[in-house]
């Protein structure tokens, strides 16, 4: 399959001196020279305008929505009984639908306290909706052939065999989040960047050799990805 449709997400809170930024920028950037014209390349940045929380108008709509089965999203919109649910369904369908739009999802996803940014998990919450991911007429995944880039950076180590390998709640949570919506394991690419404060943290001065390999190993992985997807 050909992709021609990406949508870039970018969850880092800092605008200048990302990494994460950097790298998914530069795996667009591969990506739209491959692809020329026919490139449509959707940016969002979950940071510098972040995607409302849901409220509990959403949840009553979900929750009426499962009900019902598998609708497609003209009728859930129907199924809205007041003004806050039907808000709640305007802010959540637009990114439902640019979701489903997509041939490849490219994440920007530094660590936060061991697990996402909330720009991100913001907008994991919105889209997600009760059956929106399945065809109303088959049960099947509508996501089973969309490639997901998940560009994980994390200023220090959580790779396996690290000390810290059991606090990453990161990569295994967005993993699992994404193959539990649809997408194939083999369609969903983890790229990580370890030990991104390496420069500046003095306690992690000597392990600065290290982060640059990984970088690196980022970078050219992004690289390959992008000249293929």
């Amino acid at each position: 399959m050909t992709s021609t449709t990406l949508l870039h997400l970018d969850s880092s809170i800092s605008p200048d001196g990302s990494v994460s930024r950097a790298l998914t920028a530069r795996f667009a950037s591969v990506w739209r020279a491959r692809h020329g014209a026919a490139a449509r390349h959707r940016h969002l940045d979950l940071a510098g305008d972040p995607v409302p929380a849901v409220r509990a108008a959403f949840d009553a709509l979900g929750r009426r929505t499962e009900r019902k089965g598998v609708l497609p999203l003209d009728d859930i919109a129907l199924l809205a009984r007041t003004p806050e649910e039907e808000h709640e369904w305007a802010l959540a369908r637009p990114l439902i639908e640019q979701l489903l739009a997509a041939d490849v999802l490219l994440l920007g996803a530094p660590m936060y306290n061991f697990t996402v940014s909330t720009g991100l998990k913001a907008w994991i919450d919105r889209v997600t909706f009760p059956g929106v991911y399945r065809d109303a007429a088959t049960g099947e995944a509508l996501l089973r052939g969309t490639r997901v880039v998940l560009v994980a950076v994390r200023g220090g180590g959580y790779g396996p065999g690290t000390p810290r390998e059991h606090c990453d709640f990161q990569v295994p949570y967005l993993r699992a989040y994404f193959e539990g919506l649809g997408i194939a394991p083999e369609h969903l690419h983890v790229v990580t960047a370890e030990l991104t404060r390496a420069e500046d943290v003095p306690a992690l001065h000597a392990l600065r050799p290290l982060a640059v390999e990984s970088l690196a190993h980022a970078e050219a992985t992004l690289d390959a990805l992008a000249a293929t997807l």
